[in-house]
């Protein structure tokens, strides 16, 4: 189950090209369901999936099919396949499937071979998602994806460390205010400096505040939009970097002054190892996607005590990447109203997925509903964190995954090695992206 990407080399640019469909024929023998060389038959639709993605879209397809007669064929694939399956066959014009579950930052790079679905996104629909779902569904004027799950990094604490009448004392007598969930940069630096201890007396810290991804861009990411910049490394209409920016800096200045309160290996660490950090109890706080609070192992020493809460702010205020998968119909399938007609149902019945093991959902109404439940306490962070004004989306660029995978995930782990240069990476960084995406 990912429903963030793992580190993987540079991806290539998904462009459509004159004799693409000749040279992508071959492709139509081997496709992942339904009518090889269209998009299942009359009574059912094939729908692509990532792996961890499947889940959510499950009930909802099952009281589909109860209800119209319609089967819905589920093709699981990894990450990294979703993307190379559906890239390859909407190049050749010919998929093999009606709908896909696409991760946001793909919708820009397929855009054109993409049914539009100007027509679901009425005004009531519309004013039920989140302000970033709705600026990544629209591609150049055209929504092109329909939001049916979206994540956000959110906080995760430590109840049995924030609750202890003696941290409660220690803490107020040496930083001068009441131990709570931080709210502010300063607030979790605070903290984090507070947990990072021996607790066992053997001369070895063995309890961080915290810790430190370097081997992901997502959470550095939702810094810089913390910082209060208002373009995340590229500016979307000019296509020009802004990485180098103050806001940029001082995202990753504070990133890096939080080493000192995480344990070493930094720059591998990635979204599995931070997790288990914390489900072993050798953390105290932690920022990571909500989903996760639903995913507790019941044999972690800490399972008991784990609060959520909306994520900090910096500057500018709460923001956080949002996680948005997306529905989506390839214009050249043969099957447009079927596959039009389930993504319409996905996002009606967009409540029922709450209850799978993700537990994720994508409208306001659907986290709202639930957010008072016992089991659901990371629907209110999850809620204040996406509709905090600084929760933006992605910049719409068909490099984006270039980006990320050769200019931003090695510009974190350089940063978050000892006496690195923050100012000197940034710009060096500034200059791959303009060689990018000139």
């Amino acid at each position: 189950m990912m429903l963030h990407r793992t580190t993987r080399g540079s991806r290539r640019r998904f462009v459509f090209a004159a004799g693409a469909a000749a040279a992508g024929l071959a492709l139509t023998g081997c496709g992942v369901g339904g009518d090889p060389a269209g998009g299942g038959d009359a009574e059912g639709i094939t729908v692509v999936v990532e792996g961890g993605g499947k889940a959510e879209l499950e009930p909802i397809a099952t009281q589909y099919e109860e209800e119209t007669g319609t089967s819905v064929t589920f093709v699981e694939l990894p990450y990294d396949g979703l993307y190379d399956r559906v890239s390859s066959e909407l190049q050749a014009g010919t998929p093999s499937f009606d709908v896909a579950a696409l991760d946001a930052i793909w919708l820009p790079a397929f855009a054109d071979a993409l049914a539009p679905l100007d027509d679901l996104f009425t005004p009531e629909l519309q004013a039920d998602l989140f302000d970033g779902l709705l600026a990544e569904a629209q591609v150049e004027g055209r929504f092109v994806g329909m939001p049916v799950w979206t994540n956000a990094e959110v906080l995760f604490y430590r109840t049995d460390l924030f609750e202890d009448p003696q941290n409660q004392e220690d803490f107020a007598a040496e930083y001068g205010y009441a131990l709570a969930p931080p709210t502010t940069w300063e607030e979790y630096r605070d903290a984090a400096e507070f947990f990072t201890r021996d607790t066992d007396g053997d001369g070895s810290v063995d309890l961080y505040g915290t810790d430190v991804k370097g081997a992901v861009e997502t959470e550095w990411l939702a810094t810089v939009s913390q910082a209060g910049a208002d373009q995340m490394v590229l500016d979307a209409e000019s296509g020009e970097a802004t990485i180098a920016s103050e806001e940029h800096r001082d995202a990753l200045d504070f990133y890096v002054s939080l080493l000192d309160f995480a344990p070493a290996g930094a720059s591998q660490l990635d979204w599995a190892g931070a997790q288990n950090l914390f489900y072993q109890g050798e953390l105290a706080m932690m920022r990571f996607w909500g989903h996760a609070y639903r995913q507790t192992p019941a044999d972690s020493p800490v399972a008991d005590s784990i609060g959520v809460a909306p994520m900090i702010s910096g500057a500018g205020g709460v923001g956080a990447v949002p996680g948005a998968w997306y529905l989506a119909a390839p214009s050249a399938g043969d099957q447009q109203e079927a596959a039009s007609d389930f993504i319409a149902y996905a996002i009606e019945h967009n409540a029922l997925s709450a209850d799978t093991s993700l537990g994720l959902v994508a409208r306001k109404s659907a986290f709202e509903a639930r957010a008072g439940e016992e089991g659901f306490e990371n629907y209110g962070a999850l809620l204040e964190t996406l509709e905090a004004p600084q929760s933006l989306p992605r910049p719409q660029s068909e490099s984006w995954q270039e980006i990320t995978d050769s200019v931003l995930i090695p510009l974190v782990q350089k940063a978050v090695e000892p006496g690195a240069d923050t100012a000197a990476l940034l710009s060096d960084a500034e200059t791959q992206i303009e060689d990018i995406v000139r």
